[in-house]
């Protein structure tokens, strides 16, 4: 009998996959998967569907377009004082989940241990074990979701190669400190590791909090892969195009693993990109003004019902403790919501290798327009003590 890998043992279908599939069968209203019901700045289309129609349609290089590889550095100048070169520190990728890919595969050997933040988005954990490499779990806890120094100091080993990063976090909405930053570059600097830096939400920040690149902090500028992308900064996430950049060695070996993924994507799209990044910084600003507010209408409502909680710092999700409604776990609760109240969400026990400490947490997003969060508030009710 044919069966397949064991390299994918145990995956399955992503939890997003999952529930978002769930809303779709059941009429629910979908707060899980990550995604806008808006797109992007009306110019930023225009100049895709320029570029289709003018037959912009064929192979970009592997790298990227030049056109959208020189955006990228003067957009990391502009914004993060950070200077690169346009051709040996910069490659464009399908997405920021093939520049994770492309950094796990290019940059970790099989028998090396990896650091991973949970709860993590789920292709670090996976990508891990598809190169062969062991994920070692440092966990964030509620309620304030800070990093454990003294737990990440303690997990790190003789194996230890590398420590995955997200900031602004995924699910929980936390921006690392500099007080964290500053922690994780000893560390990293003490024990030769390579960081890989998940950024993609770097504008979408709010009540005054700032993202710091992890590659600005002293001592990790040379050891640090950034990687953020497109679509949650200008509401295109069907487009998949993102990028890597670092130093030059860095970036060398995730393009060298990446050409054996999709090599190149997205032609049309990479020069709109290069627009939006030049040129389209009011509407990202406005985004994350309006994602506050949203934010602020979604965790109050949320609080009404009965739920505990917990305000993020930034990204497109909010954090609830089930336990005030009497849940307990947070599966098992968002697999039957579509019943209970017409309404899904994704559930944080999935995104931690140790499910325990995610047990009575959900992350709810809160990228949609104001009516779908009302309507979502208005079912989720049902859930409230009589």
């Amino acid at each position: 009998m044919v069966r397949p890998s064991s390299r994918i043992d145990g995956f399955g279908t992503t939890i997003f996959a999952e529930m978002s599939a769930l809303a779709a069968r059941t009429g629910a209203v979908n707060l899980g998967q990550g995604f806008p019901d808006t797109s992007g700045p009306p110019e930023l289309l225009e100049r895709a569907r320029a570029a289709i129609a003018s037959g912009d349609n064929q192979y970009a290089p592997g790298l990227g377009t030049p056109e959208l590889r020189a955006a990228i550095v003067r957009h990391q100048a502009r914004h993060h004082g950070v200077e690169l070169d346009a051709d040996t520190q910069v490659v464009v990728t399908t997405g920021a989940t093939e520049a994770i890919a492309a950094a796990v595969l290019g940059l970790v050997d099989a028998g090396d241990e990896v650091v991973v933040i949970e709860p993590f988005y789920d292709s670090y954990v996976a990508m891990i074990r598809m190169a062969g490499a062991v994920p070692v779990p440092v966990t964030l806890r509620a309620p304030d979701f800070r990093l454990p120094v003294e737990d990440l100091q303690a997990v790190i080993g003789p194996r230890t190669r590398a420590i995955m990063v997200n900031t602004p976090h995924n699910p929980t909405g936390a921006v690392l400190s500099d007080e964290e930053l500053t922690a994780l570059a000893e560390l990293a600097e003490r024990h030769d590791l390579t960081v890989i830096s998940d950024e993609v939400y770097e504008h979408l920040t709010f009540d005054g909090v700032r993202h710091r690149p992890v590659a600005t902090v002293p001592g990790l500028a040379d050891r640090t892969v950034t990687i953020s992308s497109a679509g949650k900064s200008f509401s295109v996430t069907g487009w998949k195009i993102g990028w890597a950049t670092g130093p030059a060695h860095l970036v060398e070996a995730v393009m060298a693993a990446k050409q054996w993924l999709s090599y190149t994507s997205g032609t049309p799209f990479q020069g709109a990109v290069a627009w939006a990044l030049d040129h389209a910084d009011d509407f990202v600003a406005d985004l994350a003004r309006q994602l506050q507010d949203q934010r602020d209408r979604l965790c109050d409502g949320l609080e009404a019902v009965g739920f505990g909680v917990i305000r993020p710092q930034a990204t497109y999700f909010a954090t609830t403790d089930i336990r005030p409604l009497g849940f307990d776990d947070g599966l098992d609760f968002c697999r039957r919501l579509p019943e209970l109240a017409g309404v899904v969400a994704v559930p944080h026990q999935v995104l931690h290798l140790d499910p325990e400490p995610g047990r009575p947490f959900v992350r709810w997003a809160f990228c949609k327009r104001p009516e779908v969060i009302d309507e979502a508030l208005t079912r989720l009710r049902r859930l409230s003590p009589a």
